[in-house]
This record gives structure tokens, C-alpha cells and sequence, in this order.
């Protein structure tokens, strides 16, 4: 029988390749982090582009089943539970337009709505990351009547 012999089997590893593994992984994380957290603000606009797209539709097919836009009054909450107050919807869809709740904009503001709008039926729009009228690059308003 061979006996089995553990010599030269070093199971680890040295303190100079722990080293070098850490210093490739500060590389990575130095060349490719930037580039990952810059889009972050891109993200925010993006998605604020399909919400607002996603409460127009919904918007579209209240008018469809009612007739007309929720007033300004009654809001987006039109869309969640049928309103109680001004034009009352005869037609409201049972479970309402949106699922669940009326959603903020990334920056967790609420979109502004106005029935009627001055660009159109209506008017729907987040100011951006600064929560104000205006702005250019991350702080522009992103609008339903601008599409890029």
C-alpha cells in the first residue's frame, strides 16, 4: 500500500495573493463604480417616463368608460377610488385604473395633474429631481405633452 503523503499540499493562500486579489478589486470597483452610480439619476428619469405613461393610460380608459378626465380637483385619486365630489363618474370600473395606490415620481413627490391641461386634455408632470417648476439635465420637468 502507498501511504498517502500531505507534504507540499499548502491548502491557503499567502498574505501576497490576498494582496493582489484586493488590489484587483479596488480596480474594478475603481474603473466600474462611476460608471454604475452615474446612472442612477438616469434610472430616476426613465422610470418616471413609464409612470407617467402607464397613469395616462389609465387616464385614457377612465374617459373611455366615463366620458371625461377626472377633474383637477378630484385628482389622480380618481384612478384608486371613484370620487365622491364634482362630476361623479357613472361608470367608474370596479377595482379602479391603477392597482393599488397613486404612485409618487423616483424622487417620491407626487406628479402634478390638471384637468383640463394647457397642453392637451391633460396636464401630467414630475419637476424632476429638484421637486421644482423648470430645470435642465436631472432637474427638468418630465412631462406627458414632451416626448424625447
Amino acid at each position: 500500500m502507498k501511504s498517502i503523503s500531505k507534504r507540499g499540499n499548502n491548502q491557503g493562500f499567502t498574505l501576497i495573493e490576498l494582496l493582489v486579489v484586493l488590489l484587483i478589486l479596488g480596480l474594478l470597483v475603481g474603473i466600474v463604480g462611476p460608471r454604475v452610480i452615474g446612472h442612477g439619476d438616469d434610472a430616476k428619469v426613465s422610470a418616471a417616463k413609464i409612470q407617467i405613461e402607464s397613469i395616462s393610460s389609465a387616464l385614457k380608459m377612465y374617459k373611455l368608460d366615463n366620458g371625461h378626465y377626472p377633474s383637477t380637483e378630484q385628482g389622480l385619486e380618481a384612478l384608486v377610488t371613484q370620487p365622491q365630489s364634482g362630476d361623479i363618474p357613472k361608470k367608474w370600473r370596479k377595482g379602479g385604473y391603477l392597482e393599488g395606490k397613486v404612485p409618487k415620481d423616483p424622487w417620491m413627490n407626487d406628479y402634478i395633474y390638471m384637468s383640463p391641461g394647457s397642453h392637451g386634455d391633460f396636464d401630467l408632470l414630475s419637476y424632476g429631481a429638484d421637486g421644482v417648476a423648470g430645470g435642465e439635465e436631472y432637474n427638468k420637468d418630465i412631462t406627458n405633452w414632451e416626448s424625447e
